[in-house]
């Protein structure tokens, strides 16, 4: 988890009251924390990854006031109407599409300071940036540099500027090969023809975003107005992270002012306007166990929100800095944190319950009984593997929005996809090899996903064949004491004639012998049989034998 380092009296200056070093360190981890170490007036403390907000000592401030009802509710920053413009142009969209900007003017710099915004920069770049892919963030020395900026892409060797650091100018491809931030983040364009820089009026670079900002505009101690940008990947990582560096300078007295951003939308940035959310007060009182009506306002204030009673509604404005708030459970937790968790009386339960854990034994029993080993493979897939590879026509299916990689871009429907890329990995050991997986598949039903459990094995060996595939499904089924009818299936992953249902009261599985095509697609060489079943079924019908 995070860990911010700060000084006491620093925190005490931005708190706005005294308070003793000791109660602060009583009083910090009820806000969702832990102290890690203490040295002097030195304090480092681990915050829970899922409160961005709190990566800086500005944000803690802001969020102890609060809580220690120095200033209750959510905290207002002015903000001043935009003077400067950032053109966005076409052809930066397909490398980096989104940008944000802010303007801080009547910074005082401070060692603290500077300290403080290097340190939420790289721990917003790791957490809601994802390491710089969905978002990075630019700080720089406005008074450098001469408005309007302009967000483009250029080609690599189009443009030459001196990087943050250095003393040359490099073009974008140096700088990818000899830079050290560039060595360590060119992965991020790989593949991309044009790379995104911003630039001001007199074509002077101040960033290559996600790389390196220029040297042009490097913040020191006598910067007094600051520009920040961020781009990258997913425009809501980067409208959060503007709103949490931003708000952090004003924190130390900086006057905000906001960006006209002009592409398709003709926006403005920051946004600090809050979301309105409300929370039903019977189910927050069901959810903590006691009548919260009577604390709810008061606690949810405590924790930064505004919040009034509207019958049994609480509404709630949640700050632009809140980003970790995503349903109404969320609510009803800082509640019981702005409440005070020990004020909670300790019940033992009302009723006793005897549950019952879900067992696979007797499955993974009969499939090593059979010769087959278990593998455990990752239910993130790929649409080729799920559809291309096996032959058959694309369904819908629930995708991953970033992916890391293009091989892990969904949820599998079905667990064959990844056996089979075992034995291709495989084909340097000696036959026959006969693996099987349980394990979790996602179906879209009716629009929504709903996970399964699956059993699937598959089998390669010079003579295998339909035959052999069939005694092992009616071994299984016989074990497991189910009397089910084999029915003739049409399946396009299967040479036709030779797949089959497995039928009991509906289908519960399908096996038989893989089509050539799936054999060759996934580089493999020998026939291969194949069974994927419905696990839950099968248990089902187990129990009631």
């Amino acid at each position: 988890m995070p860990v911010v380092t700060f000084d006491y009296e620093d925190f005490i200056s931005l708190l706005g009251k005294k308070i003793k070093k000791e109660e602060m360190l009583k009083k910090i981890p009820m806000i969702g924390a832990e102290i890690e170490k203490v040295d002097g007036n030195e304090i480092s403390v681990e915050f829970f990854p899922d409160r961005p907000d709190l990566l800086s000592i500005e944000g803690i401030a802001r969020a102890m006031r609060s809580f220690l009802e120095i200033e209750l509710g959510m905290k207002k920053y002015e903000v001043m109407e935009p003077k400067i413009e950032m053109k966005v142009e076409e052809s930066v969209k397909e490398v980096r599409p989104y940008v944000s900007a802010a303007i801080i003017r009547n910074v005082k710099m401070t060692d603290e300071l500077v300290a403080s915004v290097m340190e939420l920069q790289e721990k917003l770049h790791l957490s809601i940036g994802k390491e710089r892919k969905k978002m990075a963030i630019g700080v720089h020395n406005l008074d450098a540099v001469v408005p309007p900026f302009t967000y483009k892409g250029v080609k690599p060797n189009e443009i030459k500027f001196v990087p943050l650091g250095k003393a040359q100018e490099m073009n974008l491809e140096e700088i990818l090969l000899k830079h050290e931030k560039g060595i360590k983040y060119a992965h991020l364009l790989e593949g991309k023809k044009l790379y995104p820089i911003i630039v001001d009026k007199n074509e002077n670079v101040l960033s290559f975003p996600p790389i390196i900002n220029g040297e042009l505009t490097a913040v020191d101690l006598y910067t007094e107005n600051i520009f920040i940008d961020v781009t990258g990947t997913e425009k809501m990582a980067v409208e959060n992270a503007l709103n949490i560096i931003a708000t952090a300078f004003a924190e130390r007295g900086g006057k905000l002012e906001k960006v006209k951003i002009i592409d398709e939308e003709r926006r403005v940035t920051p946004n600090l306007i809050p979301e309105e959310r409300e929370v039903d007060i019977n189910y927050a009182s069901k959810i903590l166990g006691m009548d919260v009506k009577k604390y709810a306002v008061k606690s949810l204030q405590k924790m930064g929100y505004d919040a009034f009673m509207d019958g049994d509604m609480v509404k709630v404005k949640i700050p632009p800095w809140r980003v970790d708030i995503l349903h109404a459970i969320d609510l009803v937790e800082d509640m019981a944190i702005g409440y005070g968790y020990e004020k909670f009386q300790p019940k033992l339960p009302e009723e006793m319950t005897f549950g019952k854990g879900v067992s696979f034994r007797k499955l993974h029993d009969i499939l090593l009984g059979l010769g087959f080993i278990e593998v455990v493979t990752l239910s993130l897939s790929n649409r080729e593997d799920q559809f291309q590879k096996m032959n058959v026509r694309e369904k819908e299916i629930v995708e991953i929005e970033n992916p890391v990689t293009t091989k892990h871009s969904c949820l599998r429907l079905s667990l064959l996809p990844s056996l089979l890329e075992i034995l291709s990995k495989n084909k340097h050991n000696e036959l026959p090899q006969a693996i099987y997986e349980i394990g979790e598949v996602v179906h879209i039903q009716n629009k929504m996903a709903k996970n399964f459990v699956y059993l699937a094995g598959v089998k390669i060996s010079a003579k295998t064949g339909f035959t052999e595939c069939k005694s092992l499904v009616e071994a299984i089924m016989r074990n497991l004491g189910i009397d089910a009818t084999i029915k003739e299936k049409k399946h396009d992953s299967f040479i036709e004639g030779r797949c089959a249902s497995i039928w009991y009261d509906g289908e519960i599985g399908y096996f038989g012998e893989l089509h050539p095509m799936v054999i060759i697609n996934f580089e493999l060489e020998h026939p291969i049989i194949a069974f994927e079943m419905n696990v839950e079924k099968l248990l089902s019908l187990s129990e009631e034998k």
